[in-house]
């Protein structure tokens, strides 16, 4: 199980602007620690996470972040409406597109995903696979 996925950043301001107007809508609360900003979705007591944190950080070695080439994070919207709105919301706060919402040819009828660039260049996808709303060839 993948415990925390973490993003380098080198503008913590401008990385708050972009997450917090996609995260929160899925579920995740924001932390800051030390400057630093978390994500968290909640967990049941008693429970273990089921799903990933996702934390947004200086690099720890002091050096400038880079986006990685083939990196990317993708979260699950859970509804096709859901990621037209996020994808939206992503754009307006300062992230660039990378692929807007649609189906793709490459993988499943209802695999429906937008592809965005955080303001520091990482990607990202959000995306809907719901049996229960249109598919690609319906």
């Amino acid at each position: 199980m993948i415990a925390y996925v973490t993003v380098g950043v080198n503008d913590i301001a401008l990385a708050e602007r972009f997450y917090s107007a996609v995260l929160p809508a899925l579920g995740y609360r924001l932390e800051r620690y030390q400057g630093d900003l978390s994500y968290i979705l909640p967990v049941e007591p008693g429970t273990r996470p089921v799903h990933p944190d996702f934390y947004v950080k200086a690099p720890f070695n002091g050096e400038p972040a880079m986006a990685g080439n083939g990196n990317m994070v993708a979260f699950d919207a859970g509804s096709q409406a859901k990621v037209r709105d996020l994808h939206a919301a992503a754009l307006a706060a300062g992230g660039s597109d990378e692929g807007g919402p649609d189906f793709r040819a490459s993988y499943g009828p209802h695999f429906f995903v937008a592809y965005l660039r955080d303001p520091q260049g990482n990607k990202i996808a959000l995306f809907s696979d719901n049996p229960d709303e249109p598919g690609r060839d319906e």
